[in-house]
């Protein structure tokens, strides 16, 4: 994603993250790999399948993802605001 000329209102955020949750939902490659996923939800994924299993499941959630891409500027998505000079 590129840095967006202005912060994104809070309806443009929840579009362009609601949009990306579904792209990842029908099968879109995601932007993040596993392994770095994998991490950033370790301690969920701990609480949810144990210790053991923590290093081989993987986060299911498509909105949990494009929040993270999000938040890590990785969604090639951006807003035109049709700002008038």
């Amino acid at each position: 994603m590129v840095k967006p000329a202005r912060q994104h209102t809070r309806f443009e955020r929840a579009r362009i993250i609601g949009a990306r949750a579904l792209q990842i939902g029908m099968g879109a490659p995601l932007y993040a790999s596993e392994d770095v996923l994998r991490e950033a939800f370790k301690a969920e994924l701990i609480t949810l399948y144990g210790l053991e299993e923590a290093d081989v499941r993987f986060v299911l959630d498509p909105l949990k993802i494009a929040l993270y891409e999000y938040d890590h500027e990785l969604i090639p998505i951006d807003i035109d605001p049709h700002l008038d000079d």
